[in-house]
């Protein structure tokens, strides 16, 4: 087998120095997995605004407790939820960090510029 030969060289070395180390890579690839599954979107989009409760977090997004139990354990695993308190039989979830409203809303950004047949914003990305 033949091995190819850049065309841009320098393009293709610098595009590999600005990929990020495997372990980073890999979190980042478990995150937007994670974020892919529409209830698990919009558990994360109810505790955007503040702290709920399995129950409640239930009746919002309108599936079952045992649904919302299942997907929050997932959440928790991928550091996207954290418990904030317990009463009893009854937890409430918030939102790991802050992290995780600016990935929805930079998707928000995106799909509206998708949707709207807009072009990409005059200025340059930031340098890494």
């Amino acid at each position: 087998m033949e091995r190819a030969v850049a065309i841009d060289a320098e393009a293709v070395a610098e595009a590999r120095a600005a990929l990020p180390p495997p372990e980073i890579l890999d979190r980042v690839v478990q995150a937007l997995e994670t974020l892919g599954d529409p209830t698990r979107a919009r558990l994360l989009y109810a505790l955007i605004r503040r702290p709920l409760c399995v129950r409640d977090l239930a009746l919002t997004v309108g599936v079952s407790e045992s649904a919302v139990s299942h997907q929050l354990r997932m959440l928790r695993d991928r550091r996207l939820v954290t418990a904030v308190r317990r009463t009893g039989n009854e937890i409430e979830y918030r939102l790991d960090d802050h992290h995780v409203a600016a990935l929805f809303r930079e998707a928000e950004y995106h799909a509206d510029h998708v949707l709207r047949d807009l072009p990409d914003h005059p200025y340059a990305p930031p340098e890494p």
